[in-house]
């Protein structure tokens, strides 16, 4: 866990407290947004919980939509932070109950927009603490080592795993880290309902939006 001092703490509760609305989803490159503001992307298996944290983190119950359905999340959802970030809400990768076109078409969308956006300034990979990386999370990885783009892993429902398996599941997660060049070695551990993770999160978003 990183050391948040009381001052970085007061202004990222400051910025994440002002204006925060949906801006549009996107499911052509063509519909992009102008690259004129950071943007910081939220990704994982489908449901992994990122429209939950995202709302938690803005402290929004409805900011981004949530659902026990795997594949709610079908395009680049854009919302606009504080005038000065975009955070991206990515499809899930992995298992949806869509037909298996679609999601191809979704991870050729979410593929090309993590290879080529030039104010990507972060990507954060969400993991579900109970299940620990997948394959389909280790591709993701790799495709980001590839491309250069920097991530960091944010372990998700953290509240929902006994501390003893959690702390097995973090230190696997570190030591495949260090076989990934654009990965950062600081987990975040988090959960949405528990509201635990997110002064962290929102410190780094903040430090990113500058």
């Amino acid at each position: 866990m990183e050391e948040i001092t009381d001052q970085e703490l007061e202004a990222s509760r400051k910025f994440f407290a002002g204006a925060c609305d949906f801006v549009l989803g996107v499911a052509d490159l063509k519909q992009l947004p102008a690259p004129d503001m950071s943007e910081v992307a939220f990704i994982g298996r489908s449901n992994v919980g990122k429209s939950s944290l995202i709302n938690a983190l803005t402290g929004r119950k409805d900011l981004a939509r949530t659902s026990n359905t795997p594949g709610r999340t079908q395009q680049l959802n854009f919302f606009n932070l504080g005038g000065k970030v975009y955070i991206v809400d990515l499809p899930g990768y992995g298992y949806a109950k869509v037909s298996k076109s679609q999601v191809n078409d979704w991870t050729k969308l979410m593929k090309s927009y993590l290879r080529g956006r030039p104010n990507l300034r972060c990507v954060f990979v969400l993991i579900d603490a109970r299940h620990g990386l997948k394959p389909s999370d280790i591709e993701m990885m790799t495709m980001l080592d590839r491309t250069a783009v920097n991530y960091r892993i944010v372990l998700t429902k953290c509240d929902k795993q006994k501390d003893e398996q959690l702390s097995k599941s973090k230190e696997i997660i570190e030591s495949t880290l260090k076989k990934h060049a654009a990965a950062q070695p600081i987990i975040v551990q988090s959960s949405a309902w528990k509201k635990f993770g997110l002064n962290e999160l929102q410190s780094q978003i903040l430090k990113l939006a500058v």
